[in-house]
């Protein structure tokens, strides 16, 4: 496998640290003994687990890393050091885990640590359980495996949000049992790695394909170049294309078939990948309706992901076997190395805008790539992929006949019907992941009650700056009690019970009433509790305790249509503090502007409004407003909310959308058409 530094690290990576107990004691000078003393053992006990499993990308590896001395690496013990990529198969990451969970419960003395570019992800899996301290930030440093556990170094350890590595490890093993994370993250980690190392069989799939007769030979060989050839074709560029064209190492006119063994991940990728093989290369393919169509179709595809790493290594192999010179043509059409060189060389405007094939054009093409040849065959020879598939293929001796005849004893292939996923079996396997979430149907008869109080309830949690805290759903909706609110400061109730903002000085300005502020402050108190509540009662369509005009036109809100304009200047003239009645008068002066504005629109009509049927069986307050204006349907407000959220929903036509999701959060599942008609 292809050394996982040679390229810029990707955040598809897991990168674990193995510490030994009693660092402390290791000199300088030893430390890389011990260490390399205790990695073939390590590595010995890994590979019982990991012998017949397909890495995607890189394998499980190793190295020993000692300190040199300096500052920041003194406060990372001497460890053993590795890097994964996983590429798109993320259980490559979790079996990685497993290992480092089996290797803290064979060897009592190691502590490791292991993240990825998510930091710190096994918290992930325990979001739900962890104490109110634990976040990405505080968290850092402080997740640890010992001993078959999971270990979390409490927050008041260490120096503020900052505890280094080393000091870190020596509380794990010095106090273990104050670092021991609780049972609900031990079985939420324990869950994610259940079922290894059988678990590895069940990720694989057996398939037979027609393939050519090389890589028949190699996969029988080198079962775990599979995932590189894989890699190679769905990675294609136009450069790999003319390769794919030529065919010189596997032609497809000796093909077998064979059995060949993939992931789950990437027999998928393979699968589902478009690609039509140019005709002139030789690829005679079934027609796509036969029953052989599958098994040709992934023989090509595979030919040509080994044909593209092949034709990778051949210039280092051609390099090795004769040393360049000046003169020497050696041909570069399939070099990646210069095609880059070549476009970094068109983009500065080496060529100067000369015509290609001109003569002057020719001289700076030859100069450039002499100019490459020479640095290319200077640099140190690095081993590859490519180049070791490669060397196997030139070492085999390939029986095309013999391959023949094994076709009469192949396992038959395993079925792939868990490619395709029902919307029901999508439902499950969500349910076994996250559990239940009881939901209740939201449709065109659903009382417009409901859908209200849960709006109102999400309306009245808190947000902060870390995201929304979604109440849970009412018992009479299915689900699980609500979450008692936490009190919101800032906030008192009226007799009515209906929240108010609350605005004395102290609740206003956190730092002090508006009085002992100096009237030179530049400083700006605000409180986001207060002021939230202001708008929330303008959108609950408070009606100003205002004096009508009965003599209303034809829109319900014209009423304000004769009202003299408000000065509003008089809230702006300059005073730098103001009194709880002040600001009171300031938002109602607001109010009653807004309703002044709308009162010559037609805005009013789109609402919905309460029947005079409901409105004399209703009763209560709304009611007792309104007895002395004659013919006044206030608006619905319930059924307003529920109207527009089903005009939402239908709007996005199935997909995800503002309603779907703003509802699904507070336990309300929109019923389509379709769902009532099959229920």
């Amino acid at each position: 496998m292809a050394n996982v530094l040679e390229t810029v690290r990707e955040e598809d990576y897991v990168e674990y640290f193995i510490f030994a107990a009693g660092f402390e004691t290791i000199s300088r000078d030893s430390d890389r003994n011990v260490l390399s003393e205790k990695l073939p053992e390590i590595l010995s006990f890994v590979r019982q687990y990991s012998e017949s499993y397909i890495w995607h990308k890189d394998c499980f590896n190793l190295t020993v890393q000692s300190n040199s001395g300096t500052p920041e690496e003194c406060m990372v013990p001497p460890h053993l050091h590795g890097v994964t990529h996983f590429g798109e198969n993320i259980e490559d990451e979790w079996f990685i885990v497993f290992l480092l969970h089996q290797l803290t419960k064979e060897f009592s003395d190691l502590i490791i640590r292991v993240v990825d570019s998510d930091g710190e992800f096994l918290l992930i899996e325990a979001a739900d359980h962890l104490p109110n301290w634990a976040n990405p930030e505080t968290c850092e440093q402080r997740v640890y495996l010992y001993r078959g556990s999971v270990h979390v170094v409490p927050l008041s350890e260490g120096v503020g949000d900052q505890l280094s590595i080393k000091d870190a490890v020596h509380l794990v093993t010095a106090s273990p049992e104050t670092t021991v994370a609780a049972d609900p993250v031990q079985k939420s980690v324990q869950r994610r790695i259940d079922g290894y190392p059988a678990k590895v069989v069940e990720l694989q799939h057996q398939a037979t394909v027609y393939v050519p007769a090389g890589v028949a030979a190699l996969l029988k060989a080198r079962p775990d170049f599979i995932a590189p050839a894989v890699l190679a074709f769905c990675n294609r560029d136009p450069i790999d294309m003319k390769v794919c064209r030529a065919m010189r190492f596997f032609p497809p006119e000796n093909r077998v078939l064979a059995s060949v063994k993939f992931t789950k991940c990437l027999y998928a990728m393979l699968s589902h990948h478009k690609f039509y093989p140019d005709r002139r290369t030789g690829w005679q393919m079934p027609d796509p309706n036969s029953p052989h169509y599958k098994a040709h179709s992934l023989g090509m595809k595979l030919g040509c992901g080994f044909e593209i790493l092949v034709s990778q290594a051949k210039p280092l192999k051609d390099r090795e076997s004769a040393p360049s010179t000046p003169d020497e043509q050696v041909d570069l059409s399939t070099d990646r190395g210069w095609m880059r060189y070549l476009e970094a060389l068109n983009k500065c405007g080496y060529f100067k805008g000369l015509l290609e094939g001109s003569k002057e054009y020719i001289e700076l093409f030859e100069k450039a790539r002499n100019h490459y040849l020479a640095a290319r065959d200077s640099m140190p020879s690095k081993s590859s992929v490519g180049q070791e598939v490669f060397d196997v293929l030139s070492s085999l001796d390939i029986d095309v006949e013999e391959l023949k005849q094994e076709e009469i004893s192949l396992p038959p292939p395993d079925d792939d019907g868990w490619l395709e996923v029902s919307p029901k079996a999508l439902d499950e396997m969500m349910e076994e992941r996250y559990g239940r979430k009881m939901t209740a149907k939201v449709n065109s008869e659903t009382d417009p009650q409901v859908v209200s109080s849960q709006l109102m309830k999400f309306m009245n949690h808190i947000s902060g700056l870390e995201g929304a805290e979604f109440p849970d759903y009412d018992e009479d909706l299915g689900g699980q009690s609500p979450a008692p609110v936490r009190p919101q400061r800032g906030i008192k109730k009226t007799k009515k019970g209906k929240n108010t903002p609350d605005t004395s000085p102290s609740k206003i300005f956190p730092n002090g009433g508006s009085d002992d502020m100096p009237q030179d402050s530049n400083k700006v108190s605000f409180s986001a509790d207060a002021f939230s509540c202001a708008v929330q009662n303008i959108l609950d369509f408070a009606i100003p305790e205002d004096n009508w005009e009965l003599d209303s036109d034809d829109s319900a809100m014209s009423s304000y249509g004769e009202e003299v304009d408000m000065d509003l200047n008089q809230s702006k003239s300059g005073k730098k503090g103001k009194t709880t009645a002040e600001i009171e008068s300031e938002i109602k002066q607001y109010m009653d502007q807004m309703d002044h504005e709308l009162a010559n629109t037609t805005i009013g009509e789109s609402f919905e409004k309460v029947t005079n049927n409901k409105a004399a069986s209703g009763g209560g307050d709304q009611d007792e407003s309104f007895e002395d204006i004659e013919n006044f349907s206030p608006v619905d407000i319930n059924v307003n909310a529920l109207k527009n959220i089903l005009q939402s929903y239908q709007s996005q036509m199935g997909n995800a959308g503002p309603a779907s999701n703003l509802l699904g959060h507070m336990g309300l599942q929109l019923d389509s058409e379709r769902d009532s008609d099959e229920a």
